[in-house]
């Protein structure tokens, strides 16, 4: 039985990792992988914030996702994703081994209180970067909160005014600030069980190997595939639904102890 919020819409965020280039290019086929499955499950998926890189690729971007359990979906794609291939920025065409990281949260409802006090933040501002019109670069108009006790950092520069930009970043970080309380729930129940999680975020959770043969292997199910271009092209539900059964089947066995 699913959770109650998986019904939900997502946002969906990508970082690159150490690297450079190579990570920040690896985000950017990241980002356009989710975007591709999007689409093929017939959801919307808007990009409200991204920050390129210095030569290729982003560092950062969040996708709102909206759809019929797009949450529920999604959040199996949460963790650190690793990609093995010949680098195409490498003149001496070496192997090169990059990382980003995914989050996911699920949209939550204007009912659902989130309490943000206003010492607790740390609003900046400044000029949009990348595609969008003439008021790109023109003005102040993205917005970036740091929610202090957490650390949590959201932006947004899709929107004309910095006051919708901060309205979108706000309910960014409230579903932020509700999923880490999923996630403080979901650890104390398995504590309570007994049970020693072997994936947490910040792990790998997914291998992407282009060189020296083609697999996608994901290390939390073992489910894989040698069609790595369909893949990376947004053919995920085959891992999407592998860990949905070992999610379930886990969530049996907690409930039986």
């Amino acid at each position: 039985m699913g959770a109650p919020e998986d019904a939900k819409n997502a946002w969906l965020s990508i970082h690159a990792g150490a690297g450079g280039t190579e990570s920040q290019d690896w985000a950017e086929m990241l980002l356009r992988m989710y975007m591709r499955f999007a689409e093929g499950r017939g959801w919307k998926a808007e990009l409200i914030e991204r920050q390129d890189g210095e030569e290729a690729g982003l560092k950062s971007a969040t996708l709102h996702v909206t759809g019929d359990h797009a949450y529920g979906y999604l959040k199996s794609e949460m963790g650190v994703h690793r990609l093995v291939r010949i680098s195409p920025f490498d003149a001496a065409q070496r192997r090169h081994t990059s990382f980003a990281s995914v989050f996911v949260a699920p949209e939550i409802d204007d009912d659902i209180e989130i309490e943000i006090a206003d010492k607790d933040l740390r609003v900046d501002t400044y000029r949009s970067s990348g595609a969008g019109g003439q008021h790109v670069n023109v003005t102040d108009s993205a917005v970036r909160i740091t929610h202090l006790p957490t650390n949590i950092v959201v932006t947004c520069q899709n929107e004309r005014s910095q006051g919708r930009n901060r309205e979108m970043a706000m309910r960014v970080l409230k579903a932020r600030l509700f999923q880490r309380a999923l996630d403080e729930r979901r650890a104390e129940e398995e504590k309570r069980a007994g049970e020693k999680k072997s994936i947490e975020w910040g792990s790998q959770i997914r291998s992407y190997v282009l060189h020296p043969y083609r697999m996608v292997k994901d290390h939390r199910t073992g489910h894989e595939s040698g069609d790595t271009d369909r893949v990376l092209d947004g053919g995920l539900t085959p891992f999407v639904e592998a860990y949905l059964r070992s999610a379930a089947e886990g969530s049996r066995t907690r409930a039986s102890s």
